[in-house]
C-alpha cells in the first residue's frame, strides 16, 4: 500500500509501475470528486456520485474510505483486492493517510509504504505546477500535508520521491521483498 501527501507522486508512481511492471496488480479507487482533464473512468478513477459511493460503503464492498481534503470521498473496493491476492498477484494500492489507517486496522500484517518529498518547497512546487487545483484548494491540500507529512512514522517502510522511475523501482522491490510475509504494499 502506498500512501503520502498531495502532489508527492503517488500517482505517478503507480502509472510508471502500471507501464513497466506488469507483475503488479495495482487497485483503481472509487471518487466522488469530478475527473481532472485527461482522466478516465475506471483507469485512473471510478467516478460516482455520492450516492453511489454511499451503497458502495452500505453494501460492505468498501475495504477502507476516506473524506479526503474537506472535500471528495476516496475509497478502495474490496473486492477487486482479495481476488487480486486470491490468484497471488503483487497488490498495490495507492490511497491517503486515512485510508492507510483503516487498512493498518483491518489488515494488520499489510505492508505500508511512505512517499514522501525530498522538501516541503518541492511539494509546493509540484502541487502548484500541476495547475489542476484553484488557490483555495491547493491551500487546503498543504494545510492536510503537514498532517499527513507528521504520520511517516506510522509506515513500515519510506520513499523519498526524488524522480518518479527511482521511486517506482524503489517500490516494487519492497514489494516482492515483502511479498511472502503480507498481503499487499
Amino acid at each position: 500500500m502506498l500512501a503520502g501527501p498531495t502532489a508527492v507522486g503517488k500517482g505517478a508512481v503507480a502509472a510508471e509501475i502500471r507501464a513497466h511492471h506488469s507483475d503488479v496488480w495495482i487497485s483503481v479507487s472509487v471518487t466522488t470528486r469530478p475527473p481532472r482533464p485527461g482522466e478516465i473512468h475506471g483507469a485512473h478513477y471510478w467516478f460516482v456520485d455520492d450516492h453511489a459511493f454511499d451503497e458502495l460503503i452500505a453494501d460492505g464492498e468498501m475495504l477502507e474510505w476516506a473524506v479526503v481534503h474537506r472535500r471528495a470521498r476516496y475509497g478502495t473496493r474490496r473486492r477487486p483486492v482479495e481476488e487480486a491476492l486470491r490468484q497471488g498477484k503483487l497488490a498495490l494500492l495507492e490511497i491517503d493517510l486515512q485510508g492507510a489507517r483503516q487498512v493498518r486496522q483491518s489488515v494488520p500484517d499489510a505492508f505500508l509504504v511512505f512517499l514522501k518529498p525530498p522538501s516541503w518547497d518541492e511539494l509546493t512546487r509540484r502541487l502548484v505546477g500541476r495547475a489542476t487545483e484553484n488557490a483555495e484548494e491547493q491551500a487546503r491540500r498543504l494545510q492536510t500535508a503537514v498532517d499527513e507529512l507528521a504520520a511517516e512514522s506510522e509506515f513500515d517502510a519510506v520513499i523519498v520521491n526524488h524522480e518518479i522511475p527511482a521511486a517506482a523501482q524503489e517500490l516494487v522491490a519492497l514489494m516482492r521483498n515483502t511479498s511472502q510475509a503480507t498481503p499487499f504494499a
